[in-house]
């Protein structure tokens, strides 16, 4: 009987890349049980989602053809001719937006629960970083279609950009590949897509992973001052990854609902020379930007106003990344803490934004 029939597949790859202390560790490590153990679950979300991003984009690739006069219609070829192609794209567009969507629900759900204190400082910021290179998944990827309402909302967005003191008509042409949005700003965006973002994403991914892993998860504070008799835990393996594959199975079957029964259109090819279309709005994501630049007056204190508002959200953006090494502490209990209220600021702000942008 040969080695690998008697001690298994395992032992044979535990001799050669020593396994066993990873599965001990997996099969020790522990998740505390309390009211709101269902956001640990919410980055697990995230993660699958990121998987499913990358799983469909590689089919999509696979008959996409990149160019002014070819990106509209290899899309609708794949829609139109390749067995399930217009369900691969819906997902893949769907799965765009509940992913961001999720990306904003953990941020969120970590920011409450203070789970950005000592010592997860830098995975708060890992993973901020990780949601701002989700949005320009968003944003590159838009365009790739090369449809009416993506190149219209490309010139928007990159015409925000430009309004940056300095520097932004060089992030301008940067972005666009020239003055315009042409078959270049397409190609740009395209390795933007598909090669730069998703680079720096795994990298960054695998950082944050490897935070979470060494930190393990964080107890909330009423759940800390427990007398360690009276906490509850849960195993991770099996325990916890049976409980975030079952959530995972959920949103893939919402995901295959959506994209069946609401499939994502095409619309109508671009024309450079042609007007744009009235209401043309960004993506959900970045509508309370794009609503509150709407709303800003032409000039503030002789500043152009559009110019303002970018550099007050790139600010804004840069202090919620900072958030764990600025927190404000009190010692009130019972009460409603600084940092609460500006998160629920914050969040008001973006929801109220966005409802208002689809509203008028």
């Amino acid at each position: 009987m040969s080695e690998t029939s008697k001690r298994g597949v395992f032992g044979w790859l535990d001799d050669r890349f020593h396994l066993a202390p990873l599965v001990d560790y997996m099969r020790h490590k522990e998740v505390p049980v309390h009211r709101h153990s269902i956001w640990y679950y919410m980055g697990g979300v995230t993660l699958f989602l990121f998987i499913v991003q990358l799983f469909t984009g590689i089919l999509l690739l696979m008959y996409y053809r990149p160019g002014a006069e070819s990106a509209y219609e290899s899309v609708r070829f794949l829609m139109n001719k390749v067995p399930f192609g217009w369900l691969f794209r819906a997902v893949h567009s769907w799965g765009a937006n509940i992913f961001i969507l999720f990306a904003f629900v953990h941020m969120f759900s970590t920011f409450f629960t203070r789970a950005y204190g000592r010592p997860r400082e830098l995975t708060w910021v890992t993973g901020f970083v990780l949601l701002a290179l989700g949005m320009g998944f968003g944003f590159s990827g838009y365009l790739l279609p090369w449809n009416e309402l993506a190149f219209f909302a490309t010139k928007v967005g990159t015409d925000i950009a430009g309004v940056l003191p300095v520097v932004g008509d060089a992030i301008k042409v940067f972005l666009r590949g020239g003055e315009d949005v042409t078959g270049a700003t397409l190609i740009r965006f395209y390795a933007f897509h598909i090669a730069l973002i998703p680079a720096i994403f795994t990298g960054i991914l695998g950082v944050h992973l490897l935070f979470v892993q060494r930190q393990g998860m964080h107890e909330p504070e009423f759940v800390s001052r427990q007398p360690e008799g009276e906490k509850r835990t849960m195993a991770f393996f099996p325990n916890f990854l049976l409980r975030d594959l079952f959530v995972w199975l959920i949103v893939l079957n919402v995901l295959l609902f959506l994209a069946v029964f609401y499939p994502w259109e095409l619309g109508l090819e671009a024309d450079p020379f042609a007007s744009a279309p009235q209401g043309i709005k960004p993506e959900w994501y970045f509508m309370f930007m794009f609503q509150t630049l709407k709303l800003i007056p032409a000039h503030v204190l002789g500043l152009e106003g559009e110019m303002l508002g970018v550099l007050v959200f790139m600010l804004a953006g840069l202090a919620w990344m900072l958030v764990p090494f600025w927190e404000i502490r009190t010692r009130a209990t019972g009460r409603l803490k600084p940092m609460a209220v500006i998160g629920f600021l914050a969040l008001g702000f973006i929801v109220i934004m966005t409802i208002v942008g689809y509203l008028v």
